[in-house]
């Protein structure tokens, strides 16, 4: 009266960012045994995951090539958000990096009540990337960088120092700190091969990249929703494409200039908005 359920395999080792983690050690096999499984039968938020990424990873990846950060800290964000636009957490962290409000504005992004750029995707990868890069920087091998992304830079640099070792793999953390590497890897693992642990789309079945052309707007706006039917479009359409406005005006009393998306109308309908595959690994090939 059960379906099967198996136990996907895990690998002897992973590649990640460039690096070789093997999966021996005992410790490491079963953490990252325990992230694997918990992607691969955790069904509906990993299928979402492959469905954003489709539309989310190509202008992901070139902000992260453009500014020398790994590929693979795509799944990073897939980790952090499951690349919801909209993801908020109960600490307060936001967008696709879950920035919260204090590490968003030391790395150059504005939030307050009308703006908050950790939800636009170009502004908030950039500060994710020199984020990144300050921890490479620190540690010199991407595994810790993942694991003081989530229990922070200073954390991590005391407790290599007063455990003496050189990577966060081999550290006691907090158990949520502990997985958070593995996490990525299982993440990276499962998303490279999905058919190989049952995931199973058609090409139309994942979400499209949008279309768009920008409109600077560099003075108040008194009604985003008047502003947005000129242009064409409804106000939720207008915050879906770019959710970094969180009001329906704009004072801007110092003249800043921003970048407003405005979709194309064929990306607006699935006849008209394309088939794109950013992997053709995602798709079924049975």
């Amino acid at each position: 009266d059960f379906s099967d359920v198996y136990s996907p395999d895990v690998p002897a080792s992973v590649k990640i960012c460039g690096e070789t983690v093997p999966l021996e050690r005992v410790d490491m096999y079963e953490a990252f045994d325990r992230e694997l499984t918990s992607i691969v039968y955790t069904h509906g938020t990993t299928l979402l995951i492959l469905k954003r990424a489709n539309r989310f990873f190509p202008e992901l990846q070139r902000i992260l090539r453009d500014n020398g950060v790994p590929d693979d800290m795509l799944y990073l964000a897939c980790v952090e958000s499951s690349l919801n636009p909209r993801a908020y957490s109960p600490a307060k962290a936001a967008g696709f990096w879950q920035f919260i409000p204090s590490t968003a504005r030391e790395y150059g992004l504005e939030v307050n009540d009308e703006v908050d750029e950790r939800y636009n995707i170009e502004k908030a990868t950039a500060a994710a990337c020199r984020y990144l890069k300050s921890s490479y920087r620190r540690f010199g091998n991407w595994p810790s960088v993942m694991a003081a992304y989530n229990g922070g830079n200073a954390r991590i640099t005391g407790e290599l120092d007063r455990q003496g070792q050189d990577t966060s793999l081999d550290l006691y953390l907090t158990e949520e700190t502990t997985r958070y590497p593995y996490r990525i890897m299982a993440m990276k693992t499962v998303l490279e091969n999905p058919s190989r642990y049952g995931f199973h789309l058609r090409p139309d079945q994942l979400y499209q990249p949008r279309r768009f052309r920008e409109v600077t707007v560099s003075g108040p706006v008194a009604d985003w929703p008047r502003w947005a039917a000129s242009h064409g479009i409804s106000y939720a359409i207008l915050r879906d494409l770019n959710p970094w406005i969180r009001a329906k005006k704009l004072t801007n009393r110092n003249g800043k200039t921003y970048k407003v998306r405005i979709p194309e109308p064929g990306s607006l309908n699935r006849s008209t908005a394309g088939t794109t595959t950013f992997n053709p690994d995602w798709t079924d090939r049975r």
